[in-house]
């Protein structure tokens, strides 16, 4: 420990570098001691660099002995035993000096602490404390001996000044520390790993004032056009409503500024050039802006690299601002941090700066410059912004510091920015929006499946991918393309390879809607013969990685604009690819190699694959009370029930409800349900445009019917809870059997699980007359709906739905006809009204129109159809078919005539 604390100690500044003195002064000073040295070079070497230093007034002892390094030789070791067993002081201390180190780099102690201090790393492997104890034995011992250790002594006066100052805890190797106080020389060493948590909390708090409003305002008043230029389109990661274009043609550039858009970004896809190239493009680029630009007026640009300048004139300074909060990017006293879970690692240190293309060793970004620019623009010459100086003080004191752009440009300054994505968004004003799922885009499960086309290759890409395949293996085919065919064989045995990739996309694609693919290889231009060779439209694409999702987009899609419509997760933007494209609109993820955790990817990719139902039961009854129809729920039994449903639905575009009795589960099990999930998924799109109301389905020129499944007269706990489990959109718990608390109880337990899941629930009070699927209620047991018990039962269920007894029963009406109490149903739709429930009424089969249009006038918002269904489906096979094919269509066909005319009499006929 003496021996490695000494390499620190003759780095001072003052040292001596007489041969025989070779103490700094300092510490020769405190010694008071003169040390006499006399130079040994062993016979086997006379290279004075490598000689063997004797100290001959130290008797360090046994003690200080066991501290003496190996020497890396073992000959020089051999040398050293011989040459001290003929010394009068057997004991004595032996340095050995090689290029100013101490041969002591050998000694486990030295190899062990030394990276500690060059790591900052005080970890506590052996506390500084324990050896203000060791060597305070050593002392004592040879105090009491009469033994004087002089580098002992001072080492201990070393370790007892770090106890004191409160690095006592610390690992031993922090003792560099006191070095560094009494020396002034700072031990330069691997920047530590911050605490995210801990550093956040440490920073000044936020300006008060949102500078939001004024940034509007000066973009109001400026009216110039901001133009950012994106080597990748993974810049867009922090803006919505923005336009993409991909190449630059100066009609096109003024048929944008035509638009008079706050901004628009330019995908030059220069990444993957060289310096001179992209140089070259950057100047073609400026260019033709400028020229376009004068067409219009005067226009504001962000541009990068020194190409720009050389067009568009020299700038009062460039800006640098790589923070990225999306992306985890931050800038502390000069120091680029990424965060890692709960770490900040400086950039430097990351997988990203050893990237052979784009590499760099500094996490200083002063120095970063310098590294990138050779030189050329030195740290020294940088100024820095503080964080705390735009916490502390502010726009105004940061214009003084010419950073604030718009006041400062307004004061005729000229700025070059470099930037991350986040400081665009800022720049125009642009307020955050949540995260975009499919369900806002009014996408839902269509024919085929998703594209998920993986071109990055860095380490936290790979972790992304294998997260991936382990969450979503199941529902995901992977096609692994041979790097090795591709690269390096034959021109016959790559092609055969991108057209074997691309079948089976292709197949994958079309037979599996609910499956995605993956592509992973990193040979960028075959990766574009593949997505360009299949022929199948994807629900969606999702490009992994910089240069892959710019060239899949421009080359293989040959998409020449985009619009931004938002992130699918923070920092992964997603796109609307233009007409021109070679699927129009479709929904273009591009997710940064970069971005997200490990679960990041799978996270996206689930949503997109398996995403929420565009609707539930609870929006089509609201958008019934709204408009003041009703909606029909249609038991179904099979498959052709099911497509009777949705195909009236379709041609009729109006909302329904698949509802599934218990009866019909237990004979049609689980296929029958998954049938009506999956009917109810596919009845979401058409291929024609239907001017709609949904803005976000005018954007995508796409049209959805929207279908929901509803678990019907569920009577037991255990059944309702199955099918709250399956997914079911709606569930009805029927505790009309029940006296009435029981009836609460049983309907409050189930509201409470189902809400959790964000469940409608039905439930009824009083009791129908007649007979349902096998089960019958006689007249005497039939009781109608009490408007009194009605608002206890509401307030202490919490349902969302309410199925009235007004008279009405299940399966036919005498032969009187219906005999409906409609000024009871306008007490209950007074209560329901004032509660915010929906009223139901089951038993519509053989309602005359007049009384179906009474009772929507009065609230009724669902109609359960059941009987009317099932009698055509019956008639239907009365005439003979010459084939059971002919005997399913038929049946369907008869269905969907009773459906489509009860969708125009409740009044939800071109209501989708």
């Amino acid at each position: 420990m003496v021996l490695f604390l000494y390499h620190f100690l003759s780095l001072s500044k003052c040292q001596c570098q007489v041969k025989g003195s070779w103490w700094p002064s300092w510490l020769r000073n405190d010694c008071c001691t003169p040390v006499k040295r006399s130079l040994i070079t062993p016979p086997e070497s006379q290279n004075s660099s490598n000689a063997w230093w004797l100290c001959d007034t130290c008797t360090p002892g046994n003690a200080a002995l066991t501290m003496t390094a190996k020497s890396k030789s073992t000959k020089n070791f051999s040398f050293l035993e011989r040459f001290l067993s003929k010394r009068s002081h057997p004991g004595k201390l032996l340095c050995t000096f090689s290029d100013c180190l101490i041969c002591a780099c050998a000694v486990q102690m030295f190899e062990n602490r030394v990276p500690h201090m060059l790591d900052n790393d005080y970890t506590p492997y052996s506390a500084l404390n324990i050896f203000v104890k060791d060597l305070g034995i050593v002392s004592h011992e040879c105090s009491f001996r009469k033994v004087p250790l002089y580098l002992s002594a001072v080492a201990h006066q070393q370790f007892l000044s770090g106890s004191a100052a409160g690095w006592g805890w610390l690992d031993d190797a922090a003792v560099v520390k006191v070095y560094e106080t009494l020396s002034g020389v700072k031990v330069e060493g691997k920047l530590p790993l911050l605490k995210k948590d801990e550093v956040l909390k440490s920073l000044p708090s936020e300006w008060p004032v949102d500078p939001i409003d004024e940034i509007l305002k000066l973009q109001e008043i400026t009216s110039k056009t901001l133009i950012v230029l994106d080597d990748d389109p993974t810049g867009t990661q922090t803006v919505h409503d923005i336009e993409v274009l991909t190449e630059w043609k100066i009609e096109s550039l003024v048929k944008q500024f035509k638009k008079r858009p706050n901004c628009f970004f330019i995908l030059t896809n220069s990444r993957a050039l060289s310096s001179q190239k992209a140089s070259d493009l950057i100047r073609d680029i400026c260019s033709n802006i400028c020229s376009a630009a004068k067409l219009v007026g005067n226009n504001d640009y962000t541009v990068e690299a020194d190409a720009a300048v050389s067009v568009l004139g020299e700038m009062d300074a460039w800006i640098i601002c790589p923070f990225f909060l999306q992306g985890g990017r931050f800038t502390i006293e000069d120091i680029h941090y990424v965060a890692d879970s709960d770490r900040l690692v400086p950039a430097g240190d990351t997988e990203f700066a050893k990237d052979a293309a784009f590499g760099y060793k500094s996490s200083n970004l002063r120095e970063w410059v310098e590294e990138k620019t050779k030189g050329r623009i030195a740290a020294s010459s940088i100024t820095s912004v503080s964080i705390q100086l735009i916490r502390k003080c502010g726009p105004d004191a940061v214009c003084e510091l010419l950073c604030s752009l718009q006041k400062a440009e307004k004061k005729g300054k000229h700025f070059l920015c470099r930037t991350a994505a986040s400081f665009v968004s800022a720049r125009i004003g642009i307020i955050p929006r949540a995260s975009i799922l499919p369900k806002d885009l009014g996408i839902k499960k269509n024919g085929n499946g998703g594209l998920i086309v993986v071109g990055s290759y860095v380490p936290k890409t790979t972790m992304q991918v294998e997260e991936l395949k382990s969450q979503c293996g199941k529902i995901m085919k992977s096609i692994e393309v041979s790097v090795d065919r591709l690269a390096m064989k034959s021109a016959e045995e790559r092609e055969e390879e991108i057209n074997y990739a691309a079948e089976m996309a292709d197949t994958y694609l079309r037979a599996a809607p609910s499956e995605s693919l993956e592509i992973n290889f990193r040979v960028s231009s075959a990766l574009v013969e593949i997505v360009k060779k299949i022929t199948a439209r994807p629900r969606y694409i999702l490009a992994k990685g910089g240069i892959t999702s710019s060239d899949i987009a421009t080359k293989a899609l040959e998409a020449k604009q985009a619009k931004i419509m938002g992130q699918a997760l923070p920092g992964v933007p997603l796109w609307q690819l233009g007409d021109e494209s070679k699927h129009p609109r479709i929904p273009y993820i591009v997710f940064p190699g970069n971005v997200g955790d490990d679960k990041a990817l799978a996270e996206v990719v689930k949503s997109w694959t398996r995403p929420a139902r565009l609707s539930s039961t609870k929006e089509l009854l609201l958008n019934a009370e709204k408009g003041g129809y009703a909606i029909g729920a249609f038991n179904v039994y099979n498959l052709e029930g099911v497509e009777a449903v949705v195909a009236a639905a379709e041609e009729e575009q109006s909302p329904a409800i698949l509802q599934i009795h218990p009866s019909a589960l237990k004979l049609g099990g689980i296929p029958l349900i998954a049938c009506s999930f999956s009917a109810a998924d596919q009845a979401s799109f058409s291929d024609e445009y239907v001017a709609l109301s949904n803005i976000a389905l005018k954007l995508w020129n796409w049209t959805y019917v929207p279908i929901t499944v509803h678990f019907d007269h569920g009577n037991s706990k255990q059944e309702l809870v199955e099918a709250l489990e399956m997914g079911f959109d709606s569930v009805m718990a029927d505790g009309s059997h029940l006296p009435f608390e029981d009836n609460v109880l049983y309907t409050k337990s189930i509201s409470s699980l189902a809400h959790a899941k964000d469940i409608l629930v039905e439930a009824e009070l009083g009791r129908l007359s007649g007979t349902e699927d096998d089960l019958t209620v006689e007249d005497y047991e039939a009781r109608l709906t009490d408007v009194n018990q009605a608002r206890v039962f509401i307030d202490k269920t919490g349902i969302d739905a309410l199925a009235v007894c007004i008279g009405n029963v299940h399966g036919k009406y005498p032969a009187s006809g219906p005999n409906l109490r409609l000024d009871l149903l306008k007490d209950l739709y007074a209560l329901s009204s004032e509660k915010g429930v929906f009223l139901v009424l089951h038993g519509a089969s053989g309602l005359s129109v007049e009384l179906i249009k009474e009772c929507i006038a009065r609230g009724v918002r669902k109609f359960n159809v059941n009987t009317e269904v099932r009698k055509a489906y019956l008639d239907s096979l009365s005439s003979p078919k010459k084939d059971l094919v002919h005997v399913m269509a038929s049946a369907k066909e008869a269905m969907k005539a009773v459906i489509a005319e009860k969708m125009h009499l409740f009044g939800s006929a071109g209501k989708a």
